[in-house]
């Protein structure tokens, strides 16, 4: 798949994380969705890692489980920084 399929994938993969983790994300949805390009990534990265072959195709389901999954902790720990910054300067 190419850059431009995991630009689409990841910003798909980031509002689709965004419905499925609670709270309120500081920098709204361009960086949500730019959180998702970096997490689809991640989850190619991972794959790769655990299942030791190439990501499948733009459609393949396992693509999109793992990009939501990287999606998701890279958003969490987006989540995670903001809020211990937020706190010490409250």
């Amino acid at each position: 798949m190419g850059i431009l399929g995991w630009i689409v994938l990841g910003l798909i993969a980031g509002a689709i994380a965004k419905a499925i983790m609670p709270g309120k994300d500081p920098g709204g949805i361009v960086i949500t969705m730019l959180l998702g390009i970096v997490g689809a990534i991640l989850g190619g990265f991972i794959g790769r890692a655990i299942f030791g072959s190439d990501i499948g195709s733009f459609f393949d389901l396992s693509t999109w489980l793992l990009a939501i999954l990287g999606s998701l902790v890279v958003l969490g720990i987006y989540h995670v920084v903001t809020s211990r910054g937020h706190r010490a300067h409250s």
